[in-house]
């Protein structure tokens, strides 16, 4: 067998930038080298930047640079510094943008040319930063994303953690993982909607119809806010695709990746 074909394998290299005093450690994987358009992809609640690791290595394949990265504070295992109580939607925010900045910066990538990509709370952190930055990304990613945060702060039962929303605790949940009251109070009195309703680029968003953490009703109203919005409902998936499931969500992500940008109509 010739291996003239075969494919250059993707390269991964690990970055750290700051947000304020806190270090945040991630890698940038590409196959290719010069200058590159970007994807920064960004994980869940709980979770660290090897839950998304399968869709850089897929994206930097494609073209992309593709940057993951651990949120300060933001899961059980975190590369980056920062406590979890201390974690919020609206400090991973601030992460996202810091991380921006830092790839902005880089001499090996486009930076006229970034995407984001987020799943669950990552999705929502991608989904207002978007909003927040409109003119400076080129599309924007969600996988099943997490806007029911702030109904789930005003009814005082956020994941694993229950609490009085008229009386929030200075520790909202001890196990297992540590959050602080910051994680309700940053989101308790926002309108998840009104808050992402700015950008107004072309968005994936695609959602399972047997997701039990984040009701499929959160991205269907989403998608009516959104202008340039491809919508896939993926039958009987659950939150986090899995096997054929997430085979369907990349097959997707492809395609979008691959669109000419005029090419996706207004609503």
């Amino acid at each position: 067998m010739s291996n003239m074909h075969k494919m250059p394998p993707v390269m991964c290299q690990p970055f750290s930038c700051q947000r304020e005093a806190l270090t945040i450690r991630g890698h940038v994987f590409r196959k290719e080298t010069g200058v590159l358009p970007v994807v920064i992809i960004c994980h869940g609640f709980m979770a660290n930047q090897r839950s998304v690791r399968h869709y850089a290595e897929f994206l930097a394949s494609l073209g992309w640079a593709a940057f993951t990265f651990d949120f300060c504070g933001g899961g059980l295992v975190s590369s980056s510094d920062g406590k979890s109580s201390d974690m919020s939607v609206l400090t991973e925010v601030k992460d996202l943008q810091a991380v921006i900045k830092y790839v902005k910066q880089r001499d090996d990538v486009d930076a006229e040319r970034i995407s984001l990509m987020g799943c669950s709370q990552g999705g929502v952190v991608c989904a207002l930063t978007a909003a927040r930055m409109k003119d400076e990304i080129e599309r924007l990613i969600l996988f099943y994303p997490a806007l029911c945060i702030p109904d789930d702060a005003r009814r005082g039962k956020m994941m694993f953690a229950r609490f009085d929303p008229k009386n929030i605790p200075p520790v909202i949940s001890r196990f297992p993982m540590k959050l602080g009251d910051v994680y309700a109070k940053a989101v308790i009195n926002m309108n998840i909607y009104d808050e992402i309703r700015g950008y107004d680029g072309p968005v994936l968003l695609i959602h399972g119809t047997e997701d039990k953490i984040v009701d499929i009703s959160y991205s269907r109203q989403a998608r009516e806010v959104y202008k340039r919005c491809l919508y896939l409902e993926i039958e009987g998936a659950g939150h986090m695709f899995q096997a054929e499931h997430d085979r369907k969500a990349m097959d997707a992500l492809g395609k979008f990746m691959m669109i000419n940008i005029q090419d996706i109509p207004q609503v």
